[in-house]
C-alpha cells in the first residue's frame, strides 16, 4: 500500500520577495513610541504610517504610487495632543482612517485623493469616551460606520462613527490592559487577549463572555489571537522557557489546543496576520528580520509550517494589504509593508505558477468594499456574512466616497457634507480642508455633466440616424 509522503497543498511553495529598491518609501521617521501595535495601514489606495512628531502625534498618508524619497514637507496628518497609536483604515470606503492616541480620543478622517498643499489637521469626527489612552482600533467587518476602541482604562467601546454615538461600551469584562481584540468573519463575536493572560470570546451586542481560556501560554509577555474562517482560534504567546508559540483553539472546547508549535526564543511579540481566502497565517515579530508563514488545514496536525521570509533588518512594524490590493496576474497572495526605522519595504508572496492567466483556486471571492449592514441593523441584532467580489479581471477602486457625519451637535462645527447650505456662505468661515473638498466635488460634478452631455449628443445622432433610415 503506498503512503502519500509528502502533503498535498497548492502553498507549499510561496515564497517572499522584498520589492526592488524604487518601489520602496524612504526618509520615513517612524514613530518610537513603545506600543505593540503595526504602526501601518494600507488598502488599495493608501499607505499610511504612524511617525515622529513634535507636540502631539501624527501619521503620513501617501497613495501607493508615490514610491522612493518622501520629501520632509510632505503634509501630515496631525490633529492629536499626543503620540497617535493606532490607525485603521475602513475596510467600506478607501478615503477614511482612524487614529488612536494617547491622548485619550479616537479621529475619524477623510484622505482626499489628490495630495493635500498643507497638514490635515480637521477630522471629520472626534470621538471622546475613554479616560485613558486609546492603543486599540478595529472596524467592523460587515457594518458601516462601526468602530472598536479599546483603551488603557480596560474598556471596549463600539462606536456608530456615522451619528458619533456610543453603540455598546463593555466596561466590565477586562480587569486589566488589553492587548488585542479581533471581529470574528461577520462581526458578531470578539476574540480579546488581556495582562490577566486570559483569552475571551465575547458577544458584544450580549455583553457577554462566552468562553475564556486561561493562560493559553504559560509566558509572561503579551498574547495575540485572531479568528480564523471556520470559528476557531489563533492565538501567539511565550512558554514559561519564553519560546514563542502559536496555538490554534477550538471555542466549544478550550481546555487543550487543537495544535501547539514552537518556534524560537525572542522577545518580540509575535503579531499574526490571518488571510481567510488561504488560510494562511504570518507571524511578524517586533524586531524580528524574518515572517513565518503556516497553513492552517482540518487535518491533523492542522497548523502546517510553510517556510519563513528573512532579510538583514529588523522590522519595526507591519501593514498588511487585503485581498483586493493584491497583482493577481502575478499570482501574489499577500503583501506587506514593512517598516524600517527611515523607509516602508513592500515584501511580496507570490505562489509560483507559470500560466499568466487567472488563477481560481488561488483567488475565491473575497470581501469587497460593499458593507452588509447597517449599523443599526447590526445592533438589533442581525448578522451577515461580507460582500464577496471577484478578482478575475483585477480591483478597481470605486471614487472617493465622503463620509457623511449626520449629527451636528458633535465636535465636529463644519456643514455636513453633502447638500450644501442654503444659508450665505459669510456665516461660518470655510477651512481650507473643506475648499478643497469643495473644488474636488465641483471637478467630479463637472466631469459628470461633461458624461452626459457626450451621452444626450450621442443618442440624438442615433435618432437622427433612425429617423433618416425611416424615411
Amino acid at each position: 500500500m503506498s503512503r502519500r509522503v509528502v502533503r498535498q497543498s497548492k502553498f507549499r511553495h510561496v515564497f517572499g520577495q522584498a520589492a526592488k529598491a524604487d518601489q520602496a518609501y524612504e526618509d520615513i521617521r517612524v514613530s518610537k513610541v513603545t506600543w505593540d501595535s503595526s504602526f501601518c495601514a494600507v488598502n488599495p489606495k493608501f499607505l499610511a504610517i504612524i511617525v515622529e512628531a513634535g507636540g502631539g502625534g501624527a501619521f503620513i498618508v501617501l497613495p501607493l504610487a508615490k514610491t522612493g524619497r518622501v520629501d520632509k514637507n510632505y503634509p501630515l496628518v496631525t490633529g492629536h495632543t499626543a503620540p497617535v497609536l493606532d490607525i485603521d483604515w475602513c475596510p467600506h470606503n478607501d478615503n477614511v482612517i482612524a487614529s488612536a492616541s494617547d491622548d485619550t480620543t479616537i479621529m475619524v478622517w477623510q484622505i482626499p485623493d489628490y495630495t493635500p498643499m498643507r497638514n490635515i489637521t480637521e477630522p471629520i469626527i472626534t470621538l471622546e469616551g475613554h479616560s485613558k489612552r486609546v492603543g486599540i482600533l478595529s472596524w467592523h467587518p460587515t457594518a458601516r460606520n462601526v468602530l472598536l476602541s479599546a483603551g488603557g482604562d480596560n474598556v471596549i467601546i463600539i462606536w456608530n462613527v456615522g451619528t458619533g454615538e456610543v453603540l455598546l461600551s463593555l466596561d466590565d469584562m477586562h480587569p486589566d490592559i488589553i492587548h488585542s481584540v479581533c471581529w470574528n468573519s461577520n462581526g458578531s463575536l470578539l476574540a480579546t487577549t488581556c495582562k490577566d493572560k486570559t483569552l475571551r470570546i465575547i458577544d458584544p451586542r450580549k455583553g457577554q463572555v462566552v468562553a475564556e481560556r486561561a493562560r493559553p501560554h504559560e509566558g509572561a509577555r503579551p498574547l495575540r489571537a485572531v479568528f480564523t474562517a471556520d470559528g476557531k482560534l489563533l492565538s501567539t504567546g511565550f512558554s514559561r522557557m519564553s519560546e514563542r508559540q502559536l496555538a490554534l483553539w477550538d471555542p466549544n472546547n478550550f481546555e487543550e489546543p487543537v495544535a501547539l508549535q514552537e518556534m524560537d526564543t525572542s522577545n518580540g511579540v509575535l503579531l499574526p496576520f490571518y488571510d481567510p481566502d488561504s488560510s494562511i497565517v504570518y507571524l511578524c515579530g517586533k524586531g524580528d528580520s524574518s515572517i513565518r508563514y503556516f497553513e492552517i488545514t482540518d487535518e491533523p496536525p492542522f497548523v502546517h509550517y510553510l517556510n519563513t521570509f528573512s532579510s538583514k533588518e529588523p522590522q519595526r512594524g507591519m501593514g498588511f494589504m487585503p485581498k483586493r490590493g493584491l497583482d493577481v496576474s502575478k499570482c501574489e497572495i499577500a503583501r506587506f509593508f514593512k517598516l524600517h526605522e527611515r523607509k516602508c519595504e513592500p515584501i511580496i508572496m507570490t505562489v509560483p505558477r507559470k500560466s499568466d492567466l487567472f488563477q481560481d483556486d488561488l483567488y475565491p471571492d473575497t470581501p469587497g468594499p460593499e458593507p452588509a449592514l447597517e449599523a443599526d441593523e447590526w445592533l438589533s441584532g442581525q448578522d451577515a456574512e461580507p460582500v464577496l467580489i471577484s478578482l478575475r479581471d483585477g480591483y478597481v477602486p470605486p471614487k472617493h466616497r465622503e463620509l457623511r457625519v449626520t449629527k451636528r451637535n458633535i465636535l465636529d462645527a463644519r456643514p455636513p457634507s453633502g447638500p450644501r447650505r442654503s444659508q450665505s456662505a459669510s456665516d461660518a468661515p470655510l477651512s481650507q480642508h473643506t475648499l478643497e473638498t469643495l473644488l474636488e466635488e465641483i471637478k467630479a460634478l463637472r466631469e459628470q455633466v461633461q458624461a452626459q452631455e457626450q451621452r444626450i449628443t450621442a443618442l440624438e445622432n442615433m435618432l437622427c440616424e433612425l429617423v433618416d433610415g425611416t424615411d
